[in-house]
């Protein structure tokens, strides 16, 4: 078994009056991850939000997942919807699968 793992912010709209941050309704953003080295299947991956800079003035409405995920990396999806106000985010993600070991035989 092997394990990789990362931190990656996502966007820091408020900037540079992003999309997430002076939009409105369903907004998303896809942001593609590479594993440090190949696993030899699709491994599990969890992802949680370790930063997020939301405008209290109204409901603050969020949702994060993996997909796509392959042997080499994934897609991180963030989206967020209504009057929702998202100035950044940063994720963390930890990918857990069987990766080579130079124990296997190939036969």
């Amino acid at each position: 078994m092997g394990i990789d793992q990362g931190s990656k912010v996502l966007f820091s709209d408020f900037e540079d009056d992003g999309e997430m941050w002076t939009g409105s309704g369903p907004r998303k953003l896809k942001c593609p991850i590479r594993f440090s080295e190949a696993f030899q299947v699709p491994p599990t991956v969890t992802i949680s939000m370790s930063m997020w800079d939301i405008a209290g003035q109204s409901n603050q409405r969020a949702d994060v997942m993996a997909e796509n995920v392959t042997t080499d990396g994934f897609d991180i999806l963030f989206r967020t919807w209504g009057d929702t106000r998202v100035a950044r985010v940063r994720t963390d993600w930890l990918a857990i699968g069987e990766v080579s070991d130079d124990e296997m035989w190939d036969v």
